[in-house]
């Protein structure tokens, strides 16, 4: 019997010792909760581009500030639709007004979302207009280049190696332009056609 009492006891005192006994044991610290998972931050810029759809108006050189941030290099925004989609929206309500001070950034900003949109005859369209005001902006020659080289590529694929060269010839001289007028940028001395594969592994 001695060895059963013995066990007992044993088992007793060890059960006191991680929190098995029958005190109440003391809840944890509060720094020893685990926190609650913080939800995705909300910017300014999200929140004023929501504002700017559902009635506070913002003038031509707001719409171009906010989209130049949102739009910059290596952006997020790329890869959510519903807020190109919002930009669109804003840009396209900023192009209606009279002031034409901010008409080449817009224009820009534009054809870089329907460039992203894969809606290439929107954006050399846009980007076309945007090169007319302001011949000297490098990320215009920039994404003009982009655009020249997918449809040097969609031509190679079809079979049109003639048109595909054209292509690829306005492509080498906008990436050029973009290179001369800002040539710190380390985008702009990539190869072009090596930008065009990384964005088709999107």
């Amino acid at each position: 019997m001695r060895p059963i009492v013995a066990a007992w006891l044993a088992l007793s005192l060890l059960g006191g010792t991680v929190g098995c006994s029958m005190t109440p044991e003391a809840p944890p610290p509060e720094s020893a909760a685990v926190p609650a998972e913080p939800s995705p931050p909300v910017t300014s810029d999200s929140i004023r581009l929501k504002d700017a759809l559902t009635g506070r108006e913002m003038s031509p050189a707001e719409v171009a500030d906010l989209t130049d941030r949102l739009l910059a290099d290596g952006s997020k925004t790329f890869n959510d639709q519903q807020t190109m989609a919002r930009l669109e929206l804003v840009i396209l309500k900023a192009l209606k007004t009279p002031d034409k001070t901010h008409r080449s950034v817009l224009w820009r900003n534009l054809g870089i979302i329907h460039y992203h949109q894969q809606k290439y005859k929107q954006a050399e369209h846009d980007l076309q207009s945007a090169n007319e005001l302001n011949p000297k902006n490098p990320r215009t020659h920039f994404y003009l280049a982009c655009l020249f080289a997918h449809k040097g590529r969609i031509y190679e694929k079809s079979g049109k190696t003639r048109a595909s060269r054209q292509q690829y010839k306005r492509a080498a001289i906008e990436i050029e332009l973009a290179r001369k007028l800002e040539p710190s940028n380390a985008l702009y001395k990539q190869d072009l056609k090596q930008i065009i594969q990384q964005e088709n592994g999107k």
